[in-house]
């Protein structure tokens, strides 16, 4: 089972009794402006500036109902104090445009829908009980993360409190009650829940609780599994019908789960998600973890971003999925620099289901399928496209996807069935050809899923092929007169090589809002993951699965980004004072690109080399981050500065920051924002295109482009005393140079700066749009410590159409 990450944008309108048609608004306030001399509360401050818009657009009677007091329907939906400043309402257009100009308003955005985007991986992670993190740590006991998702199913193993101490007194949140959900289901490890739905019935329309809770109760399953993957309990003995058996476990057992759930049917509403990270904050959260995203916009337009900026600047870090529309380049979501973006990796654990052609040729599948067998005996093999029941092109194209009601029972009944992978759920179709009277079904990717394979817990004898498999299974097909074959479920293997790979739908970069900044930022386990269900819905999630489990097994960024959050309330444990970006810093300049051969990672989707646009920094490793040597830390006036350098207005900064732009002068450049990693764009005239082989050296070395970054490294080693070198790993064609290219300290705590220099002839080869992108890397070592980054040099061709920046 796999989450994809979209933004359906659709818009959703609710007509107000006074005829006039209103959608939902999150307006920002200034943090200076303040109502205080004469209300007592923001709501009320608020619900007054509501309304004297309303009467000016309406009329007093509608505005404020017979009674004197305002209409329910025109108050604030949410207050947002702590990591925003403002509220959210239902407003006309023309009620937008007079609130826009009243003094105190910063802007007024419209709201949107985001959608959401594991026994063995603390092992494959090298996280052990007798020494390093967890140890260190104490398990995270203190540390709280907050996850924002589809809520929580408290009633399982993996939210136990036995034998936890207390909750920590410095904990402000609650256990909310609502539907199927009362105090006495938090405890001492899930110590908060809330719900947040305010912004989505104003959307969509009041939830129905017949199928879902109005409660922090999870119906979905989506949000338990993230929130056990990161700080879940130790659970013996758990599985998914016998697949992944083992001692479950979270990254951090015993960190303190706080459950802010804010996705329903139709998704997760801008304003829910910003409300949720206020009250999250203002709760007394350490890490947020967030396995949802959408659209990539600007950040003062974006929910995620704003929200997460307010919680940087108060502490609070926060890790994000990249989400799952790989591998298109540009794909990646979550991209703020404030915030860590994950990627997924495979781990080395595999539920083999091989497919065995009647000629012999084994064909590599995976499964989950737990009920009886097929035999050893051979089936016979049919393609759904050649087992259309209506007799057209359409039919054809329809069946091949085995949609609902497109096969012929005929042509199948007994018989194996090929179907393509695209438009309905996986799982869904082998229900079409059971229906149908097929016996078993081979999933086969499409030319846009290479060749990644995702396991699901299929109704009927099924496995996953990727592309080439199917290909290789039509032309047997095609050239068989008696086309049989069989699927060899072969359970759990472990100890997997190479692992890990990089997962095809993992999103990739480069950074499409600010490609200075590189992303995704790391790798982390999104394959195959074992972590705890909900008791409302099957493992499949489809609504004609009737099966119940306590553990699933799913895939995605949704599912990588919980092993960070976990990881990263490790850190936290283990030092208490180190900010944000110290954690991201850790993370990523401990990471590495080489797998468990030794190899450099690779790309499940084409089975070749991956680079940084796909894993980012590399696949994370806790042991290494626990010591990291040094770090590249941030303030948030830091961000600040990067913001103002992209040449963001004074209200776009505001928006973000909640407090006038103070941007400083001379001004700065993207490139010196103290990252743990660069890209370099470099941007050269258009020329008359040569080949790559004529490009000559001597025409194009005298005018080098050139990139500079400023970063700042602190040290916060084992030893006060240490002495880093570096050493730059540099593509062809690219000159390095780290000035100086030694730095000596004697305190811990201690910061040096150092420059990158990026040098390269412009690539004469490249048409006017065109771009290439090469990658090297920066290391710096004391002989114990090594701390990494990796350098994307981005050549890009200007349009002689488009001015240069």
């Amino acid at each position: 089972m796999q989450y994809d990450i979209s933004l359906s944008y659709c818009k959703f309108y609710l007509k107000k009794s006074i005829g006039a048609a209103g959608k939902t608004y999150i307006v920002q306030m200034a943090a200076g402006s303040s109502g205080s001399a004469v209300f007592t509360t923001k709501f009320e401050w608020y619900s007054s500036v509501l309304q004297s818009v309303k009467t000016a657009v309406v009329g007093v009677e509608a505005a404020v109902g017979t009674s004197g007091a305002a209409a329910p329907s025109f108050g604030p939906l949410h207050v947002y104090e702590t990591v925003f400043h403002g509220f959210s309402a239902v407003l006309t257009e023309e009620e937008v445009l007079r609130l826009e100009e009243m003094p105190g308003v910063v802007g007024v955005y419209p709201d949107s829908f985001k959608q959401l985007h594991t026994t063995r991986t603390p092992e494959f992670l090298g996280l052990n009980y007798s020494q390093g993190l967890w140890p260190e740590s104490h398990l995270g006991v203190d540390v709280i993360i907050g996850v924002l998702d589809s809520g929580v199913w408290p009633e399982s193993n993996s939210f136990s409190d036995h034998r936890m101490p207390p909750v920590p007194a410095r904990w402000k949140g609650a256990c909310e009650v609502g539907q199927d959900f009362n105090v006495s289901l938090c405890n001492r490890k899930l110590i908060g829940a809330r719900s947040f739905y305010k912004g989505y019935e104003a959307m969509a329309g009041a939830i129905n609780e017949s199928l879902e809770y109005k409660s922090p109760r999870d119906s979905d399953g989506h949000g338990t599994h993230t929130a056990s993957t990161a700080a879940g309990r130790f659970v013996y003995r758990a599985s998914l019908y016998g697949y992944a058996e083992g001692t479950a476990k979270g990254t951090a057992p015993l960190a303190r789960v706080a459950v802010y759930k804010v996705c329903w049917a139709q998704g997760c509403v801008d304003s829910d998600i910003l409300a949720a990270f206020d009250q999250a904050v203002a709760d007394g959260v350490d890490i947020l973890s967030l396995s949802l995203g959408g659209q990539v916009s600007p950040y003062y337009l974006d929910s995620i971003a704003i929200g997460t900026f307010g919680a940087a600047k108060r502490g609070v870090f926060t890790s994000a999925s990249a989400g799952n529309s790989g591998p298109m380049p540009m794909s990646a979501a979550n991209i703020a620099p404030w915030i860590t973006t994950v990627g997924a990796g495979t781990i080395d654990r595999d539920f083999p289901a091989n497919v065995i052609l009647g000629d012999g040729t084994v064909i590599r599948g995976v499964s989950l399928y737990s009920g009886p067998g097929l035999g050893i005996a051979k089936l016979s093999l049919v393609a759904s496209s050649h087992a259309a029941l209506i007799k057209s092109a359409n039919g054809t194209a329809v069946a091949g996807l085995c949609m609902a009601g497109s096969l012929d029972p005929e042509l199948v009944a007994g018989k194996l069935v090929l179907c393509e992978r695209g438009n309905n759920p996986r799982v869904a179709k082998g229900l079409v050809v059971l229906e149908a009277g097929g016996v078993g079904m081979i999933l086969a990717n499409a030319a846009t899923d290479g060749e990644g394979l995702i396991a699901d817990s299929h109704l009927l004898p099924a496995t996953a092929v990727g592309y080439q498999g199917g290909n290789t299974i039509r032309l047997y097909i095609q050239s068989s007169p008696n086309p049989v074959a069989m699927i060899q479920f072969q359970g759990t293997q472990l100890n997997i090589k190479p692992a890990p790979v990089v997962a095809s739908f993992s999103s990739r970069g480069p950074n499409s809002q600010t490609p200075e900044i590189l992303k995704p930022d790391l790798l982390a386990p999104g394959v195959n993951i074992l972590a705890a269900w909900t008791g409302a819905s099957g493992p499949t999630g489809l609504p004609f699965d009737q099966r119940r489990v306590k553990f699933n097994i799913v895939s995605g960024t949704s599912m990588s980004c919980p092993h960070v959050s976990g990881i990263a309330a490790l850190l936290k444990g283990a030092h208490p004072d180190w900010s944000p970006a110290a954690i991201k810093s850790a993370l990523m300049t401990s990471a590495t690109v080489l797998d468990n051969s030794n190899g450099v990672l690779l790309d499940e989707a084409t089975d070749h080399l991956s680079s940084p646009f796909d894993f980012g920094a590399g696949a994370v490793q806790p042991e290494r981050a626990m010591d990291p040597g040094l770090v590249y830390d941030l303030l948030p006036q830091d961000y600040v500065n990067f913001l103002c350098a992209l040449n963001y207005s004074a209200t776009e900064v505001q928006v973000i920051d909640h407090a006038a732009a103070m941007c400083p002068s001379p001004a700065v450049s993207p490139n010196d924002l103290n990252y743990p990693s660069f890209s370099a764009i470099l941007n050269q005239p258009a020329s008359t295109p040569q080949s790559p082989s004529s490009s000559s050296s001597s025409s194009s070395s005298s005018r080098l482009m050139v990139a500079t970054f400023s970063r700042t490294l602190t040290n916060v080693g084992s030893v006060a005393n240490a002495v880093y070198r570096s050493r730059v790993v540099a593509p062809p064609g690219v000159i390095l140079t780290v000035k100086p290219a030694m730095l000596v300290f004697s305190t811990l705590g201690e910061k040096h700066m150092f420059k990158l220099i990026v040098e390269v002839a412009p690539a004469n080869y490249l048409l006017p749009g065109e771009a290439e992108t090469m990658f090297g890397f920066l290391t710096w070592t004391d002989g114990t410590h090594v701390v990494q980054s990796p350098i994307a040099i981005t050549r890009q061709s200007q349009n002689p159409l488009t001015p240069t920046q």
